[in-house]
């Protein structure tokens, strides 16, 4: 069933958010660049459901080009996670939203390339549009909650490079791989309600640079 946009929502999801029992962050974790990205809820394409915002990133970026992401980047210095999760939601895709509208803060978690993730939710409680920055952003997409809750929006699979699984989402015949996949999955556990650790799972070497 479809999550309507709307307070009730918001209220339910910000409770989820709150009995999220944050895992403490890793050992492997030291040295890493903080950043933070933003699980954005806003309406849905079609209907009156709850959707979140992924973007696909410019193909002239020097690192991580044309692949698909949650809004967001690296800590500027003195920043919160949620701080640098908002200013990032606005450069990229012209949405300005305050700290009031941040539902809480998922795992941290450490990628291949250098960098520990902190997710942030953030209800879009603007009616601005959504307007991409073509520096960083080529196309911005809605996807609706129910997108992710059906039983086979995951999958995993294993690589030999490494002894961990590798997790992919799957959206409209394409697979979306680690970091991102392994956000939104613990996302979807959090809306069911499980407190479901995903540092472990694997990015694809592709994205270990």
């Amino acid at each position: 069933m479809a999550r309507s946009f709307d307070d009730a929502t918001r209220r339910d999801i910000a409770e989820l958010c709150a009995a999220f029992v944050r895992a403490p962050a890793a050992e492997a974790a030291a040295g890493l660049k903080r950043a933070a990205v933003a699980i954005a809820l806003t309406r849905a394409e079609t209907g009156a459901g709850t959707a979140f915002l992924l973007t696909r990133r410019a193909a002239s970026l020097r690192s991580h080009s044309s692949q698909w992401a949650l809004p967001g980047g690296r800590c500027d210095p003195g920043e919160t996670p949620a701080q640098s999760a908002l200013r990032e939601l606005h450069e990229e895709v012209g949405l300005a939203q305050g700290e009031g509208d941040v539902l809480g803060l998922l795992d941290d978690y450490p990628t291949r390339s250098g960098y520990l993730i902190t997710p942030v939710v953030v209800w879009v409680s603007t009616k601005a549009a959504i307007v991409p920055n073509p520096a960083e952003v080529d196309s911005v997409h809605r996807i609706a909650l129910d997108t992710i809750e059906r039983d086979d929006a995951f999958s995993f699979t294993t690589i030999p490079e490494s002894t961990r699984r590798v997790i992919r989402f799957h959206l409209t015949g394409q697979l979306i791989h680690a970091p991102t996949a392994a956000l939104i999955y613990q996302f979807r556990e959090v809306l069911a309600g499980r407190n479901t650790s995903v540092v472990e799972l694997e990015q694809p070497v592709f994205a270990w640079k």
